[in-house]
């Protein structure tokens, strides 16, 4: 009895030390393994990164950068690296995702040297949203669209002209404004003349109001002023009509001609 005892404990420490050895294999293997995942340390990373974002590889360069910013969450690789994933993300395309990291970054860092650039790079990201590639095949096509995205581009340009007037942004952002201005402006006055063929004559009249007090300077003022003064005139409002007509002829009779305001229109366009 004792020699089966001890026949059927000598198995026992055998059995331990083969599944202690196991044990240690795959602890080595892991190890390695997350040797080989580790990198050198953000600086390595980030150039892997930037790497990646100069071959246009913008997937990849995206996901390093989150890679970056998950394990070094502190120091100036990770802040930096925030904004390149936006631009990064804003060239695949993925304008929310982009708009969500730059709101964040801004949140994040409101004093950071490079915080004009996420005001500046905000604003392109609804700037392309709202003109899409119509802009350079169809460009009058554009003010069809939906006026939005304008909007909040030119107010994220505008928040960067006010808050970093001394920016190098500055300069491209205010002519993007002008350009945005005259599409917005536009676009009002297509709603305004869609009021007068359906006979709202009062609603095309406060419609042209709206262009005039906020689009100053506009193209589209031409516009308003001509849609300004028919809408008097089947309201029969004939002083008011008549008003209108001499402010236009006072303000724009080199531009009285339909085909004139296009033709300035286009000059205005400055991203050809």
């Amino acid at each position: 009895m004792t020699l089966i005892m001890q026949d059927a404990r000598g198995p026992v420490p055998r059995l331990i030390l083969m599944m202690l050895a196991v044990l240690m294999l795959a602890l080595a293997s892991g190890c390695a393994r997350d040797r080989s995942d580790e990198d050198d340390g953000p600086e390595a990373l980030y150039a892997e990164a930037q790497q990646a974002l100069n071959n246009r590889q913008y997937d990849r360069a995206i996901t390093l950068y989150r890679r970056l910013t998950t394990r070094y969450p502190f120091g100036r690789h990770a802040e930096q690296a925030q904004l390149d994933m936006a631009y990064a993300m804003h060239r695949a395309r993925q304008p929310e995702a982009a708009i969500t990291t730059l709101d964040r970054f801004i949140r994040t860092y409101p004093t950071h040297p490079n915080v004009d650039y996420a005001w500046y790079l905000k604003g392109l990201v609804h700037y392309d949203q709202a003109m899409g590639m119509l802009r350079r095949l169809f460009p009058g096509q554009i003010v069809d669209r939906d006026q939005e995205s304008a909007r909040r581009a030119f107010m994220d340009f505008q928040e960067l002209t006010q808050r970093f007037p001394e920016s190098r942004y500055v300069a491209d952002a205010r002519q993007r404004m002008v350009f945005l201005r005259n599409v917005m402006a536009e676009a009002e006055i297509k709603i305004g003349e869609y009021y007068f063929r359906r006979g709202a004559y009062i609603a095309a009249v406060n419609r042209s109001k709206y262009v005039i007090e906020n689009f100053p300077g506009a193209p589209a003022t031409v516009d308003a002023l001509a849609l300004m003064e028919r809408a008097f005139g089947r309201l029969e409002l004939d002083e008011l009509s008549a008003d209108t007509r001499a402010v236009l002829e006072l303000n724009f009779s080199d531009l009285d001609r339909e085909d004139d305001r296009r033709r300035g229109l286009r000059r205005l366009w400055p991203f050809n």
